[in-house]
């Protein structure tokens, strides 16, 4: 009697995901996405939608919810637009969860305080916003390097060698209202005499693993197609660079942060819990 073998074939399902927002969605993008990284290989295709403040807007998100069926997030604060949308998904059989609705029951119960919703009342351009603003203003004009003459007017100052992450920190940093400065520390240049008499910003040491440096740098200089005959990647070079930065902020005894394996919010978190206590 033969023997039949049925091999069987997994075939990865596309899941679709609806993120309803009546401001930028930022809020409930993060959301989803804090949560979506706890599931490992499903395919997830999100569809965020923006200002829905209206009857009509609803009506075109349940539309497209029909055609492309699945799971909706959503951060609305109108009583009548969460009406819409959760009963029209009731309608379509799709699940519509409230991503803040109990944290903000919880807040109301615990400051006994009545809720006043507003729609994208977070983005309001107040003091808070303008602060962002200068903040931005300031990193960009003191990138690299650039403007060391007034650094005492700094929040943060960071120093590290070339590739240590330390332009993206300062942009984040900034849309947290820091006004972050950074400076590049160079073999066989001198750091501005202006970082040594520094009182009131707090600086910060920031260093990669040199065989981690090593494959950034040597992408870098590939994706710009120049010659990779350099100190630049060469190991030797790169360990004596880091140990050097290193010396110099044990020596004035600078907070160090090793970024080799670290996002980007992961490092901005870190300085923002030194800064915290720089303040204090």
């Amino acid at each position: 009697m033969p023997l039949h073998l049925h091999v069987v074939t997994h075939i990865m399902k596309n899941y679709k995901i609806h993120l309803v927002s009546d401001s930028t969605g930022e809020t409930v993008d993060l959301v989803a996405r804090a949560c979506l990284v706890h599931f490992d290989k499903f395919k997830i295709e999100e569809r965020t939608w923006c200002s829905v403040r209206s009857p009509t807007k609803v009506r075109e998100v349940l539309n497209a919810i029909e055609d492309h069926r699945g799971f909706v997030l959503y951060t609305l604060v109108d009583t009548k637009i969460i009406r819409l949308l959760e009963q029209g998904c009731a309608e379509l059989q799709v699940p519509c969860i409230p991503v803040l609705e109990p944290i903000v029951k919880a807040f109301e119960q615990y400051l006994g305080a009545e809720v006043h919703p507003k729609p994208g009342r977070q983005h309001v351009m107040d003091e808070e916003y303008f602060s962002r603003i200068d903040a931005m203003q300031f990193v960009l004009n003191h990138d690299d390097g650039q403007s060391t003459y007034d650094l005492d007017t700094a929040d943060v100052v960071l120093l590290g060698v070339s590739r240590t992450s330390k332009t993206p920190t300062c942009i984040y940093l900034a849309n947290r209202g820091v006004k972050a400065a950074n400076v590049p520390i160079v073999p066989g240049c001198p750091l501005p005499e202006k970082i040594f008499s520094l009182d009131g910003p707090l600086i910060i040491g920031l260093y990669k693993d040199a065989k981690r440096l090593v494959e950034i740098r040597r992408q870098r200089l590939r994706l710009f197609g120049q010659d990779e005959d350099t100190d630049y990647i060469n190991p030797g070079s790169v360990a004596k660079e880091i140990n050097d930065a290193r010396r110099l902020f044990t020596k004035y005894k600078w907070p160090i942060i090793n970024v080799s394996r670290k996002s980007i919010e992961e490092i901005a978190a870190q300085i923002l819990g030194l800064y915290r206590q720089h303040a204090d």
